[in-house]
């Protein structure tokens, strides 16, 4: 394995979509969603250490989850636990996790993935990873790898890239936000738009170097503790220093500026698994259209559902269409699947009242 291949997991979310499995105290990426045995992020980090070697792999996450990182994942050492002591979305931790990689090993190429993401063919996805990583050793350049769009989904940002290019690498133009229905269904006809998957890889060099110039305060911030890193001096650092940081995406804080950008159109299959729904599209189904995770099942007259409950809870449903159904505990949720984005909203009325 390549000693300079290093990742950094993103495991700091708390997926309120996913209510009431995923909640702030456990949030999806340490469930297992999908039924097969392994949680999700068990799931990713096996998936990224096929290429990159074990101890080369960093998560990043809520200090709160250091424990279910440890717990979850014991082949990690805590020094691999790199902890945000307040939330700044992705631009801050991705720089901080970056200056210790540079510390570390300053010809390191890293790949910055989301740690609850779901990816069907893990060969494919190992051989774009490992294209992208070529490109971004030789070549200042910031890579992602886009998802290859199957209908107009108003709930993904999408990447623009050039229609002359017949390369299998693009050059990327534009990062456009989510769209409507209406442009999103533009996009599609258009032929040069990718779903953006948050899935990043680039120099160790060319990132530092893209943060100094378009987020200059920010890097200066990281940059005056460069050398707490990997030392018993980083944490007081950190938590000092990480609060003051802006709070901003690594989309508007870099990729938006940034004229060396260039994308990967996947060859295989992908889904963020940010909703209920979402994952009912990913499991198997029956006849019916239903979806069932753990629960026995007895039904009629029901189609298009996802039950989900503790395991071997008995449940029964008639009559139902077109519904999420989820036993957890002391919580019993039923949402029509047509408004599972406001699950989230619903989430801070419960816990604000309970």
């Amino acid at each position: 394995m390549n000693k300079n291949y290093y990742a950094v997991l993103m495991a700091g979310g708390v997926g309120s979509r996913f209510w009431p499995v995923s909640t702030a105290q456990f949030p999806k990426q340490f469930h297992d969603m999908l039924g097969t045995g392994e949680t999700l992020i068990q799931k990713t980090f096996s998936r990224l250490s096929q290429l990159i070697p074990e101890e080369n792999i960093l998560i990043l996450t809520n200090e709160i989850y250091n424990d279910l990182v440890l717990e979850q994942l014991p082949q990690v050492k805590q020094e691999q636990v790199v902890l945000e002591p307040a939330m700044r979305n992705t631009a801050p931790c991705i720089l901080y996790a970056s200056l210790k990689i540079k510390k570390m090993n300053p010809d390191a190429v890293m790949v910055v993935a989301p740690s609850d993401h779901w990816i069907e063919d893990e060969q494919a996805f190992i051989s774009n990873l490992q294209l992208a990583f070529d490109y971004a050793q030789n070549d200042d350049v910031l890579m992602t790898l886009g998802i290859q769009p199957t209908f107009p989904n108003t709930g993904y940002g999408y990447i623009e890239y050039g229609t002359q290019d017949h390369n299998a690498i693009k050059k990327v133009f534009h990062f456009r936000e989510k769209p409507d229905y209406e442009t999103a269904k533009t996009f599609l006809q258009s032929g040069n738009f990718l779903w953006n998957a948050g899935i990043f890889i680039w120099s160790v060099r060319s990132v530092v170097l893209a943060f100094e110039k378009f987020q200059p305060e920010m890097y200066s911030l990281f940059e005056s503790g460069y050398d707490y890193y990997n030392t018993p001096s980083e944490q007081n650092f950190i938590e000092e220093n990480y609060p003051k940081s802006q709070n901003i995406s690594i989309d508007y804080a870099i990729m938006e500026n940034a004229e060396n950008v260039f994308v990967v159109p996947a060859t295989f299959d992908w889904n963020d698994l940010g909703t209920w729904g979402s994952l009912h599209d990913k499991l198997d189904k029956d006849a019916n259209n239903n979806t069932v995770v753990n629960a026995k099942l007895f039904i009629e007259n029901a189609s298009n559902n996802i039950i989900r409950t503790d395991a071997n809870k008995i449940v029964i449903v008639d009559g139902l269409n077109d519904y999420i159904i989820v036993d957890k505990e002391n919580i019993l949720l039923i949402y029509p699947k047509e408004k599972e984005q406001e699950i989230k909203k619903i989430t801070e009325i419960v816990t604000k009242n309970s």
